[in-house]
């Protein structure tokens, strides 16, 4: 049977803040340590210890808009008076050579990546409770009250949005939610316009030996 590389998957993850995505990023890219993972562009200046290339490509605002010009983000937005995008063919070129590529991402991104990547896994990944996502956010004692409060009305939307997605995930255990997202991810590995030529191949085989 001829060598065949299956192409890769791009797989989307979205949550309101506090919903305990970054958790579960961490925890599946340490499981499968082969998945890509999309570095994005920015334009506002680096944090703490972020270093360039590895946690965003850092660049000037004309820069980042004569790419936007070039057509070369699969998808960008401004927040806060920032920029951020994602670039299209470093992505393509992953997929092509049969590496996944996972995004963590907002809604109104992961809305742009399923233009841009029809064949996309789109997760997002619920919290217990609005409850209990206040309780998280305030207890983490890192943002002001009204930032928290921006937060919670930012994640009903987020949430309200949440049935355009192909998967939910609702965490309210860690473990049965890494085990969730570990099957949405090992399932979407097996679809058959990622093999292709699969089944043509085996038909042929049989065809010779028949």
């Amino acid at each position: 049977m001829s060598e065949r590389v299956r192409r890769g998957i791009v797989l989307v993850l979205s949550a309101p803040s506090g919903a305990g995505k970054s958790t579960l990023v961490r925890k599946l890219l340490r499981e499968f340590p082969g998945i890509g993972y999309s570095v994005s562009y920015t334009t506002r200046a680096p944090r703490g210890a972020e270093r360039d290339g590895v946690d965003y490509h850092f660049v000037d605002r004309d820069r980042f808009l004569a790419m936007r010009e070039a057509g070369e983000f699969a998808e960008w937005a401004e927040v806060h008076g920032n920029f951020y995008g994602t670039a299209k063919a470093p992505v393509l070129a992953l997929l092509d050579q049969g590496r996944d590529v996972l995004f963590d991402i907002d809604v109104q991104g992961a809305a742009q990546l399923r233009t841009a990547f029809p064949e996309g896994v789109l997760v997002f990944i619920l919290p217990p409770s609005l409850a209990e996502l206040e309780r998280r956010l305030r207890g983490r004692g890192t943002d002001a009250p009204e930032v928290v409060t921006k937060r919670l009305e930012n994640a009903r939307a987020e949430i309200a949005a949440a049935e355009r997605f192909d998967f939910l995930i609702l965490n309210d255990d860690l473990e049965r939610a890494c085990d969730e997202l570990r099957a949405v991810y090992l399932a979407a590995r097996l679809r058959p316009g990622l093999r292709p030529g699969l089944v043509a191949d085996l038909l042929a085989e049989w065809g010779e030996h028949g």
